[in-house]
């Protein structure tokens, strides 16, 4: 049974819109429990353990990977939906699907393949992990893909970032001009204050981040400095550590309390009046928000535009389109089940489809195992 103190306003799985394809169903598992269920046991998901999120996987053990990430993510939207009498189950489903899609190293891929295929439908990892989910899973006896209900897939097509551009062309199944579940705005800024606080840990450990120059921002130095009067006499590495950690729950307060005053303020009283909106109701406070753009212009400028990031941006997108454009003259060179596939969804969609499934670490070898003379096929 789903909780039974939900809002009036939270999604619930007896008022789902359903799945694609009926089934008989071997236990009484509520539907949105039953989606993150399929989500964590599908192959997409276990590939994102080694998909990059701004390190490379053999870059070292310590840095966050797409699986750890979306982890993450589900923890963050969980505590945001507890305190919001919102569906938790929606929440972390959507948490954990919100990155099916993302190619191997990170943005980088998805730009590559989005260039490649721009004169066959383009690629942008919402869309992606949409198609995982509704075509490229199979695991069920009567149809492809996990025929997730219609909310989750719904969520997933309207995730939107800094660097997700929802479009709803070709989409019209999932009503774009219809705001999503509060569920799926939590998605949005769970994400954010997952990749900015764990982005400042992992870029502190390898040395990419100035701790001094990370005291110009408000909101970090704020926060660290009422760490250091917490805990006076913490070690160097704690003191970053617990900063991170207080930086989460401030956001996490934060966001819960603007969102809750927004819900009276618009007097919401039921989903159809959330979906009625013309903008999100889940959001940080005006104040933070703007802190918060200053954190992530730091990052970019500091982190993601690192040198060494740079360069190993500039290699993957070098060896990526040699992989795609080697596929593409000589598809013989993909797998049996990917060839027999070419003549229904065209050649390059397929190519595309098996280039963005690959791990990090499976592009590499694929990538010497076609163009290294010595390496074993």
């Amino acid at each position: 049974m789903e909780r039974q103190d939900l809002a009036e306003y939270a999604a619930q799985s007896e008022s789902s819109r359903g799945r694609r394809y009926q089934e008989l169903y071997k236990d009484d598992r509520p539907a949105y429990e039953r989606d993150r269920d399929r989500i964590i046991h599908c192959a997409a998901f276990r590939r994102l353990e080694y998909k990059t999120q701004v390190f490379v996987n053999h870059e070292g053990d310590y840095y966050r990977t797409r699986l750890t990430h979306s982890l993450e993510v589900a923890q963050i939207g969980r505590g945001i939906a507890r305190r919001l009498k919102l569906n938790e189950d929606l929440v972390e489903a959507l948490a954990l699907s919100h990155d099916l899609g993302h190619t191997p190293f990170g943005h980088t891929g998805e730009e590559v393949l989005n260039r490649l295929m721009s004169s066959s439908g383009g690629f942008e990892h919402n869309r992606q992990s949409l198609r995982i989910v509704e075509h490229l899973e199979e695991r069920y006896p009567d149809f492809n893909g996990l025929n997730l209900s219609w909310e989750v897939r719904e969520g997933i097509i309207k995730h939107s970032s800094d660097y997700d551009i929802p479009d709803g062309s070709g989409f019209e199944e999932y009503r774009p001009e219809m705001r999503a579940t509060m569920e799926a705005q939590i998605i949005d800024l769970a994400d954010e204050i997952a990749y900015n606080n764990h982005d400042i840990d992992d870029g502190l450990k390898a040395g990419y981040l100035d701790p001094e120059a990370l005291m110009g921002v408000d909101l970090w130095a704020e926060t660290y400095n009422r760490v250091a009067a917490k805990y006076p006499s913490l070690s160097k590495d704690r003191q970053i550590l617990q900063t991170i950690s207080h930086l989460i729950g401030f956001l996490i307060l934060d966001l819960v309390e603007q969102t809750s005053a927004n819900i009276i303020a618009q007097g919401i009283n039921s989903l159809d009046d959330v979906r009625g909106l013309s903008a999100n109701l889940v959001m940080f406070s005006s104040e933070t928000a703007r802190r918060n753009r200053e954190l992530k212009i730091f990052l970019y400028q500091n982190l993601y535009s690192h040198y060494k990031v740079e360069r190993m941006r500039i290699k993957a997108e070098r060896f990526l389109t040699m992989l795609f454009e080697n596929y593409l003259e000589h598809p013989t060179l993909l797998p049996t089940s990917y060839q027999d596939s070419c003549s229904q969804q065209g050649k390059e969609r397929v190519v595309c489809d098996y280039i963005a499934g690959m791990t990090d670490r499976y592009a590499l070898d694929e990538y010497k195992r076609l163009f290294e003379p010595y390496e074993r096929v």
